[in-house]
C-alpha cells in the first residue's frame, strides 16, 4: 500500500522571481513541512492571472528552485484560460506562461504552467520492495465507494524521496481520496 498526497494548486519560484514578487532579500517562511524531505508549504502566496481570469492565494512551495513553475488542475486551467500539458515537475518546455502578482511586484513568465502528471515518490529500497524501477509506468487501485484504477502513474525513485503518491485535486475528488489515504500498487 502507498500513502496518498493530494496536491492543491501551487507555485515554485526561482530566486529571481522570488525577489521580484516579494522584495530583494526576501526568503520563504515555512508554514508546514510536506511529505517529501526538505520540501515545505510557505506562508507566502501569490495571485496568478491568465487570459480569462485569476486565482488568488496560490501557495508558494519551498525551497526556491532554478525555474518558476505553476502546477494547477484541469479545472483551474479553465478559470485561467490556459491549456497546460500534463507533465512531470521540471518539464516546462513548450508550456504556457502566466502572470504572477506578489506584494512587491509582478512577473510574467513565458512558460511554466503544467498539470502535474500523477506519480509515486519512493526510495530505492521501496522500489525494490514493490519490484519497480525509476520512470516505470504503473497502475494504482483506490478503495471505497468511488474506487477506480489510475493508469499512467510514473514511479520516481531517489534516496531523497519518501514514499508518497501525488495526485491533484481533480483526481482526488474523482476517486474520493484525501491526503493520508492509501492506494494499492498493482502488479505489472
Amino acid at each position: 500500500m502507498v500513502p496518498v498526497g493530494v496536491s492543491n494548486r501551487h507555485i515554485h519560484l526561482s530566486k529571481e522571481h522570488m525577489a521580484a514578487l516579494f522584495g530583494e532579500g526576501a526568503e520563504l517562511t515555512v508554514l508546514k513541512p510536506l511529505s517529501q524531505p526538505g520540501q515545505f508549504a510557505a506562508k507566502e502566496t501569490v495571485t496568478v492571472e491568465g487570459p480569462k481570469g485569476k486565482i488568488e492565494n496560490v501557495r508558494v512551495l519551498g525551497p526556491v528552485r532554478s525555474l518558476t513553475q505553476l502546477e494547477i488542475s484541469k479545472t483551474d486551467s479553465f478559470k485561467l484560460g490556459v491549456a497546460p500539458p500534463v507533465r512531470l515537475s521540471g518539464d516546462i518546455d513548450g508550456t504556457p506562461g502566466i502572470t504572477i502578482h506578489g506584494p512587491k511586484g509582478t512577473v510574467t513568465v513565458d512558460k511554466g504552467v503544467i498539470i502535474a502528471k500523477r506519480h509515486i515518490h519512493m526510495t530505492p529500497k521501496d522500489a525494490e520492495t514493490f519490484g519497480v524501477c525509476d520512470k516505470q509506468v504503473v497502475k494504482v487501485k483506490t478503495q471505497g465507494e468511488r474506487a477506480l484504477i489510475f493508469d499512467e502513474v510514473i514511479v520516481r525513485v531517489s534516496e531523497d524521496f519518501a514514499l508518497d503518491m501525488h495526485i491533484d485535486t481533480d483526481e482526488a475528488n474523482a476517486a474520493g481520496l484525501k491526503t493520508g489515504d492509501y492506494v494499492e500498487l498493482l502488479p505489472s
